[in-house]
């Protein structure tokens, strides 16, 4: 059966391409779908900052007229621009277990980039590491975290049977939250917060956290560097995030680090998982899903690490444990017994040594982001 490649033309396609994944993992037991409300805005030219400094294809696969996979192509030009590289990206691909379908999707993004110039293609990538990267390759029975992919065990072999190489490799932990965490490293952040001579934020109200959110975001900006595919947070993805996403955040697993200047020098943000509200909403907000998704708020034991960071400057002087150990007190007093530390880069030795130092962690997941030169 001939298979077709359309770019999205029509809102109904689009609307399509949104909820395609749902009918492909119908039977997947450990995926998660998306908030769909938040899926909208994120593939909206118009409500999405991010289009705003990349080039965008969405396309869809189709046999006989039904639509069997999807993908989405982005030129991240600002990105190319600042790391003097000129790559495309191949991200949010889903498609039922048909090899020549996957091929199908891949050429149409690499023959779109030929167009523009491209030399390389790397995926599953997004338009910056804040959104979800590589194809799973190891936890595939491991139930899935939010703004994590949950691929098939046959993503990673498509990809590589079409010549991709291993590129960057990501990480997740999973590591028991318990009293003694905090045993181990009080005195020590005592001595650390007193020596420093630094002021350590605490809130209980959200509005509390808003004055701080710019000075955030810069520190995201100065530290984040190194991170394969980070971006530069704009202004307007500061106020996206400030009316958008620091609602949904519990204010007291947010921890911010101040100089006798007040300027940010370190930050922490965790919140609840909340996948078991969002399974069973499907990602829908109405008519109930907000109740369940509440609810799970209420109810997760489980932490979830989102962002941190610690100015250059003061790196490896203490802060981290300072950091952690105010974030473990309030997750303790939350009812919090696990924590998911997101993606860590598998390069990131630092991040990854901080973790492994906390007794019963679990390398749980592991996902790959894959690079092919284009010829």
């Amino acid at each position: 059966m001939p298979i077709k490649i359309k770019e999205i033309e029509t809102k109904s396609e689009w609307k399509k391409f949104i909820y395609l994944p749902e009918k492909i993992h119908k039977n997947h037991k450990n995926w998660l779908p998306p908030l769909y409300m938040d899926e909208k805005k994120f593939f909206s030219s118009k409500e999405n900052p991010a289009f705003e400094h990349s080039q965008v294809k969405l396309f869809l696969a189709y046999k006989d007229e039904e639509i069997v996979g999807r993908i989405m192509g982005i030129i991240p030009t600002k990105y190319n621009k600042a790391n003097q590289t000129n790559c495309v990206r191949f991200s949010y691909l889903e498609c039922y277990e048909d090899e020549e379908v996957f091929k199908a999707l891949i050429e149409a993004v690499e023959n779109w980039a030929k167009e523009n110039n491209c030399t390389e293609i790397i995926g599953p990538m997004g338009f910056s590491d804040k959104e979800p990267q590589g194809f799973l390759v190891k936890g595939f029975d491991e139930p899935t975290m939010m703004v994590t992919t949950c691929s098939f065990p046959y993503m990673k072999d498509f990809t590589e049977n079409m010549g991709f190489s291993p590129f960057v490799k990501l990480c997740e932990y999973d590591v028991p939250i318990d009293t003694q965490i905090i045993k181990r490293y009080e005195r020590f952040t005592e001595r650390v917060e007193r020596n420093l001579n630094v002021n350590v934020h605490e809130f209980t109200k959200t509005k509390k956290v808003k004055p701080f959110v710019s000075s955030v975001f810069d520190l995201i900006n100065e530290t984040y560097q190194d991170i394969y595919g980070f971006t530069q947070v704009t202004e307007a993805e500061k106020d996206e995030f400030a009316n958008r996403f620091l609602p949904l955040l519990n204010p007291r697993l947010i921890k911010i680090v101040t100089d006798n200047n007040n300027k940010v020098v370190a930050f922490i943000v965790a919140m609840a998982d909340l996948s078991k509200g969002i399974r069973k909403a499907k990602g829908r907000l109405f008519p109930l899903g907000w109740y369940h998704i509440l609810k799970a708020s209420k109810k997760s034991k489980r932490l979830v690490l989102l962002l941190g960071g610690i100015t250059p400057k003061m790196q490896g002087k203490g802060l981290d444990a300072v950091l952690a150990t105010r974030l473990f007190r309030s997750a303790i007093d939350l009812g919090f017994k696990t924590m998911d530390s997101h993606l860590i880069m598998e390069e990131n030795k630092k991040m990854r040594n901080e973790i492994e130092r906390l007794n019963g962690f679990r390398l749980y997941k592991e996902f790959q982001i894959y690079k092919k030169e284009i010829k």
